[in-house]
């Protein structure tokens, strides 16, 4: 790699961050047309945190690069429903892969730079493949924290769901009519599901949506099999008067039976991944106990 390459990368790198510094000082102007379309009743939450404007307050990098990207640039589909579940943008989750994307097309500068400085010439388009890849293996980082943050988030929204389910049979019992119940249950815990579900039957009062179908919307939103459940059930009792004490700890103890299936079986498969490291610090002290005897009867002999 030549010096004038080597110089005209470090240009590039100055001539970046400057523009990064200077776009931390340009005003944020909020579309106000997207944000009447949030008031809107029948917007999804992947709708709103997929295309809404950024707020003043939301001025990171990643929230602008992220915005920029997405209004000009062709990007694959993100993966809406567990942004929804963890509340995150798109366009946040889109500058955030850009970022590592970008790190790692600069990372394999660093090395090069160095190797260079002892005299060693690098070649271009080892460099520049280098750079390449390594670009793209981290731009496939959020993607996969946001797929295993989201799988843990609709565990725990699950195990809370249970616990709201009685409460809402218990609400019922009393004799609180469903809208009723449904809020009351919600405002008992102080947990994001139990918060994510009173804000929901908060927007479907304001809206003037049965609440079983802000249930079901978020289900489908969220992609949460559970919670679309019980919005089939709610909707039964109040449309039909129909009696659902019963149904509610039923379901109830449903979810928590495949918890617990589901505890055992990651613990089973936990028990299986340490059965290698066990049988090999099994082998190796038989082979330390052998040894002695084994090479006593070869120098013997």
């Amino acid at each position: 790699m030549s010096a004038v390459v080597l110089a005209g990368l470090a240009g590039a790198l100055l001539g970046l961050g400057a523009v990064l510094i200077a776009g931390r000082f340009v005003p944020v102007h909020p579309d106000l047309a997207g944000a009447l379309d949030g008031l809107d009743p029948d917007r999804s939450l992947a709708e709103d945190l997929g295309s809404g404007p950024i707020v003043p307050g939301a001025r990171g990098v990643p929230d602008q690069v992220g915005h920029w990207a997405s209004r000009h640039l062709p990007l694959p589909a993100p993966p809406t429903r567990d942004l929804a579940l963890l509340a995150l943008p798109v366009h946040r989750f889109v500058g955030q892969k850009l970022l590592y994307a970008g790190f790692g097309l600069l990372f394999p500068l660093v090395p090069a730079t160095l190797v260079l400085l002892i005299g060693v010439d690098v070649p271009v388009a080892l460099t520049g493949g280098a750079s390449v890849l390594t670009a793209v293996a981290l731009s496939f980082l959020p993607d996969h924290n946001v797929r295993s943050d989201a799988a843990q988030a609709r565990e725990e929204f699950t195990r809370a769901l249970s616990a709201y389910i009685d409460l809402l049979a218990l609400e019922r019992l009393s004799g609180a009519g469903p809208r009723q119940a449904m809020e009351s249950a919600a405002a008992v815990g102080d947990t994001w599901p139990f918060r994510r579900l009173a804000e929901e039957l908060a927007r479907s009062r304001w809206s003037g949506v049965p609440p079983w179908d802000a249930m079901a919307r978020l289900a489908a939103d969220l992609d949460l099999s559970p919670l679309a459940d019980l919005a089939d059930i709610m909707r039964l009792s109040g449309e039909e008067g129909a009696a659902i004490y019963q149904t509610l700890r039923a379901r109830s103890a449903a979810i928590r039976a495949a918890l617990v299936t589901e505890d055992l079986a990651r613990a089973n498969r936990a028990g299986e991944r340490l059965t290698l490291p066990g049988a090999v610090l099994a082998l190796t002290f038989a082979v330390l106990l052998t040894a002695p005897a084994l090479l006593r009867l070869l120098f013997d002999s």
